[in-house]
């Protein structure tokens, strides 16, 4: 999966400002038709699907990123190292 690591600090954004920048970002990479797979949001330690890192504790690959992986997600948009995270699939 092709991942693009973004420095946006600066700008302060939150959640739902990084996911619809992310989402801009995905359909600008893959195509207007995009699906979003799976996310993280280390702040809240909130992940979707909820509860995919459960089974992969004491794992180095967090549950959500499994899950993408094995769906065929093609994009990751990483925001701050880490901060945020979302993972897209092109969806024709």
């Amino acid at each position: 999966m092709k991942t693009l690591h973004l420095d946006t600090s600066e700008l302060g954004l939150d959640f739902n400002a990084a996911l619809a920048l992310a989402r801009v970002i995905a359909r600008q990479q893959l195509g207007e038709d995009t699906m979003l797979m799976s996310w993280y949001d280390r702040e809240r330690d909130f992940e979707s699907p909820s509860g995919t890192s459960e089974c992969h504790e004491g794992c180095p690959t967090k549950g959500y990123w499994d899950y993408a992986l094995n769906r065929g997600a093609q994009l990751a948009v990483a925001f701050d190292a880490g901060r945020f995270t979302f993972c897209f699939l092109w969806a024709p």
